[in-house]
């Protein structure tokens, strides 16, 4: 008989168990049943047919830093993150990516855990938010690319390479100069890594809204035909 798992149950070992039980509870987490004493205490929370194990234990975890620890689907996110600004949290709209059409929203457990929050219905494209902090970033590139992949003016591969010096076999999508003249092409994930690090770089958009006719429409003016 193949073997087959009948559940799972998440485990977060945490340093403070009521203050993340309170930071769980904005996902609709409600306590099941708790124990432990002295040296170790756990909480079992759930939601839904979802759940949680929440363990907290003396002297505490040496915990590392994780790029995510739990992805959450809700089913209102734009509710989840009014009750998690609203008790004073970070909540950042990160975009509407597939897999998340109605939303995508980042914040961090009272542990600086990465938690993630998805909505899997779908938002009417007139009612979505614009993305905020350095989601925003990451969704001008995006935008950027989009751009250039309708007008197909890139080179064919990423021009940043590797640390190593190995050359990128990703697709150049996004154009990044800076206030010295310097152009050049990259993929999504170096250019974003090139805007980070090289803080005066910026995304050289090809699409004709330059400080020209910027200025021009700002001015009331025309640009000339």
């Amino acid at each position: 008989m193949q073997p087959r798992v009948s559940g799972a149950v998440p485990v977060c070992y945490v340093k403070n168990l009521e203050l993340s039980r309170d930071f769980y509870a904005h996902f609709g987490y409600a306590e099941v049943r708790h124990g432990g004493d002295g040296d170790g205490r756990w909480s079992y929370v759930q939601s839904g047919d979802q759940t949680l194990l929440l363990a907290c234990v003396q002297p505490p975890l040496i915990q590392v830093e994780l790029p995510l620890l739990i992805y959450l689907y809700v089913d209102d996110l734009a509710a989840v993150g009014e009750r998690v600004r609203a008790a004073g949290l970070p909540w950042e709209l990160v975009g509407y990516p597939d897999h998340a059409p109605g939303g995508e929203a980042r914040t961090t457990d009272p542990d600086g855990n990465v938690v993630l929050a998805g909505q899997r219905v779908a938002v009417a494209p007139g009612d979505r938010a614009e993305p905020t902090g350095s989601a925003a970033e990451f969704s001008l590139i995006q935008r950027a690319a989009a751009a250039v992949r309708r007008r197909g003016n890139a080179p064919a591969a990423c021009q940043i390479g590797s640390t190593d010096g190995s050359p990128c076999p990703e697709a150049a999508e996004v154009k990044l100069a800076d206030p010295w003249g310097d152009t050049v092409w990259g993929c999504l994930a170096h250019s974003e890594e090139a805007l980070m690090h090289a803080r005066a770089a910026f995304i050289a958009t090809e699409d004709g809204y330059g400080l020209g006719p910027w200025l021009r429409a700002r001015q009331g003016r025309t640009p000339p035909g």
